[in-house]
């Protein structure tokens, strides 16, 4: 595993090497006298400010046009905004890390870190002011700082909060959004639109250019602090965090139970999982990664009424109306047709990650009823 992870360093500083040589050189001009963060704790991860170029102006082809490339079982960031559904493949995000949209009339930035796995999509509206965001080439706590290019000021993504500039201690409001199958997120959003590999940029999309880094016991990349070892670094978890309270919830126990209902600062929130989603991070060619599985976290609460649920061969059923539901919380059939769960923000992340920026976080752990 260690001549593995050392292949893998060196892939990845030649990847951001190349993205250094091919991007211009730009200072960002950030008050730097701001900060709610140490500066020491910001540290270069290769590529100058942009040299990973977000997308800016994105472009949405079909479902029946993105087949051609993508393949049905490859994760995609799925976001859903006043009925407009869009689906970001994580082959392209990669190489991105930042799409500056607008879906259902609102201005999003749709993100993903590679390093900590974690898809986030952010309103990037404060008050009257509309941001729009680059990757600064700084990481923090192994983690992609973005800055926006009104200020300049930089972004931790984990956080969605402006960790130094101008800035400073201001918070995005994230947006729900999940990460699974490309065929299971068309098959509910049939008529929904896939991020176009057309991005203006020479890049190989479908390659993984950080193979093998997911594997659960390797060590973050130019992460200096001291690893939680609960969990392993990147054991996958769905972490949710509701006021102060924070918990984590290992792909790993979801696999074997596939709902878990929980209640966390006194709400009460089913989990959904579901196997067939392929790791972005595992193979060299995504589309032969291994399977890794997706998350959904939502509230059980319809009409005022809890439902307990149950998992089936197609989704979900709730043992009270035996309706069925899909893992993004939509009723298809049975007495609550039309119905949908109300999310809950969750991030999906590897554990380093979710720990470093939720120290305070329990885990959840099952307990057979017989025990």
């Amino acid at each position: 595993m260690r001549e593995r992870f050392g292949r893998l360093l060196v892939i990845l500083l030649v990847f951001l090497l190349v993205f250094s040589a091919a991007a211009a050189a730009m200072e960002l001009k950030t008050n730097r006298s701001k900060a709610v963060v140490p500066l020491d704790e910001i540290v270069p991860g290769g590529p100058p400010p942009d040299g990973i170029p977000a997308i800016d102006h994105p472009k949405f082809v079909t479902g029946k046009e993105a087949d051609a490339w993508l393949h049905a079982k490859e994760p995609v960031l799925a976001l859903d905004v006043n009925g407009e559904a869009r689906a970001y493949p994580l082959q392209i995000l990669m190489f991105h890390e930042i799409v500056n949209d607008t879906v259902g009339g609102r201005a999003v930035s749709v993100t993903y870190c590679p390093l900590c796995n974690s898809g986030i999509v952010f309103d990037r509206r404060i008050g009257d002011t509309t941001y729009d965001f680059g990757t600064s080439g700084m990481l923090y706590k192994s983690d992609l700082v973005m800055y926006d290019r009104q200020t300049h000021s930089l972004w931790s993504q984990m956080e969605g909060r402006a960790i130094v500039g101008d800035l400073a201690g201001a918070r995005l409001a994230m947006l729900p959004a999940n990460t699974l199958a490309y065929a299971e997120w068309k098959r509910l959003h049939p008529n929904g639109k896939v991020l176009s590999k057309d991005t203006g940029h020479g890049r190989r999309y479908g390659r993984n250019p950080y193979e093998g880094y997911d594997e659960p016991a390797s060590h973050p990349f130019l992460f200096f602090d001291r690893i939680d070892r609960r969990l392993s670094p990147k054991e996958r978890v769905a972490g949710v965090l509701i006021g102060d309270k924070a918990r984590a919830y290992p792909f790993g126990l979801l696999a074997t139970r596939k709902v878990v209902a929980d209640t966390l600062a006194g709400q009460p929130l089913v989990v959904f999982y579901r196997a067939g989603t392929l790791s972005a991070l595992d193979h060299s060619l995504i589309a032969q990664g291994r399977e890794i599985g997706a998350t959904a976290v939502f509230s059980p609460l319809v009409d005022g009424k809890t439902l307990t649920f149950e998992p089936t061969d197609t989704g979900f059923r709730d043992t009270e109306t035996k309706s069925l539901w899909s893992l993004l919380g939509r009723c298809y059939q049975g007495p609550l047709a039309g119905k949908a769960l109300r999310p809950v923000i969750h991030v999906d992340a590897f554990w380093f990650a979710w720990a470093a920026f939720q120290p305070k976080t329990d885990i959840y752990e099952w307990t057979s009823p017989s025990r």
